[in-house]
């Protein structure tokens, strides 16, 4: 892992069943899709099914932004790259990218806040110290990363002046 690009996180196909009658991956799939890619993530910082079984914590997500930049059709392979934007000791601010993944173009984009939350309360509680020593690692080699172009925009028509 280098700070030249994002993480690859996961290879996946699209499915018959997230195909939409008009022919190609039907919005809610992209959200399906994506939650696959973060499940994905969080296996690789130690916070998965695993870890919400053993210690009863999880991670929730408060906000999500999808942009469709690129229809894919069914059958088409995917690739997923994930940056991490920011992070404190209760949230994990996360930027994915869906791409065709032998064509190469991208087909959307997913930003994510997740805080983490401990089951038994369902309140937000602070990460243990090695789980985000697992995300500042994480952090720590994406940081010459430039902004993503699509992260934290808002949605509004935008006018000719």
């Amino acid at each position: 892992m280098s700070n030249s690009e994002p993480l690859h996180i996961l290879d996946a196909t699209v499915l018959t069943d997230w195909i939409d009658y008009n022919g190609h991956m039907n919005v809610g799939y992209y959200n399906v899709a994506f939650d696959k890619a973060t499940d994905a993530l969080f296996d690789r910082l130690g916070i998965g099914v695993d870890y919400v079984r053993s210690t009863n914590r999880s991670f929730f997500t408060l906000e999500t932004h999808v942009h469709y930049v690129g229809e894919v059709l069914e059958g088409a392979p995917l690739r997923y790259d994930v940056q991490l934007l920011d992070h404190d000791a209760k949230r994990i601010h996360a930027f994915f990218r869906m791409f065709h993944a032998t064509e190469g173009f991208l087909s959307a984009t997913s930003e994510q806040m997740c805080l983490h939350v401990d089951l038994a309360t369902r309140r937000s509680a602070e990460m243990p110290a090695e789980i985000l020593a697992n995300v500042d690692r994480l952090a720590t080699s994406q940081k010459g990363l430039p902004w993503p172009e699509q992260a934290g925009q808002g949605m509004r028509i935008r006018r000719k002046s």
